[in-house]
């Protein structure tokens, strides 16, 4: 079993591309069911995509709206708050309200976020889900080694060293002691329930992380490489991004 790979000229292309894929897999839901749930995802690698689909002319009336993770106890208030992220670059952009955002709060009671999260998208099967991957193969927060196993949606993770090194490379934080050592992700079996993935993975820096998840046997240490059993998981890509790939 492969995953769908697709390398556009540069990485503009790349996320307008996935963003329109996308598009089309919410139109097909919503005629076929009169709705669509879908996933967003954030982090640098998703400012192209989201760029476009904010752009479709979608009913986003019909559409209820998931996030893969955020981080606990960081205020909605701070730069590196995955709520403020989809409120600035996704939710306040669009042209009419979306049914539902269900956004993760990890500031209170994490555990009881979960659970309440829990509830909710075991009502709301997952039409689409845009997703990355992390430079250290991570699929949300899910770092290596990644739970395939549980069955829980949503989890508490910790944050390992390479993964709170990239929120600190991509500027999101001042330094590496103010990155948070948890967070709560969706987690990877609860992905893997969406009936399609689009994955938006530019840049040089995420290129180790591409050929494995392609090209490694799959293994808990490379999380994303569970992807590979997902019949319908497409890899949008830059060149820089494919560069190691055979």
């Amino acid at each position: 079993m492969s995953i769908r790979t697709i390398i556009s000229s540069n990485k503009k292309i790349s996320g307008a591309s996935a963003a329109r894929h996308g598009a089309l897999l919410i139109r097909e839901a919503i005629a076929e069911h009169g709705r669509a749930n879908i996933i967003i995802a954030t982090g640098a690698s998703q400012f192209e995509m989201l760029q476009t689909l904010v752009g479709e002319e979608l009913p986003w009336h019909k559409v209820t709206v998931f996030h893969l993770d955020e981080y606990v106890g960081l205020p909605i208030t701070h730069p590196a708050s995955f709520r403020q992220y989809l409120w600035e670059r996704f939710h306040r952009l669009l042209p009419n309200p979306l049914n539902q955002f269900h956004y993760i709060n990890g500031e209170i009671d994490p555990e009881a976020e979960c659970e309440r999260l829990a509830a909710l998208i075991s009502e709301h099967p997952i039409d689409v889900c845009f997703a990355g991957i992390g430079e250290n193969g991570h699929l949300a927060f899910n770092d290596p080694p990644a739970n395939f196993e549980t069955t829980r949606p949503y989890l508490v993770v910790n944050l390992d060293d390479a993964c709170r090194r990239q929120q600190l490379g991509e500027g999101w934080f001042p330094s590496l002691e103010a990155v948070p050592q948890q967070a709560i992700s969706m987690s990877i079996r609860q992905i893997l329930k969406s009936r399609s993935i689009i994955l938006t993975v530019p840049d040089a820096r995420k290129a180790e992380a591409v050929r494995n998840t392609l090209e490694h046997t799959i293994d808990p240490g490379i999380p994303a490489s569970i992807l590979q059993t997902h019949l319908g998981t497409t890899l949008y890509l830059d060149p820089p991004a494919a560069s190691l790939l055979k």
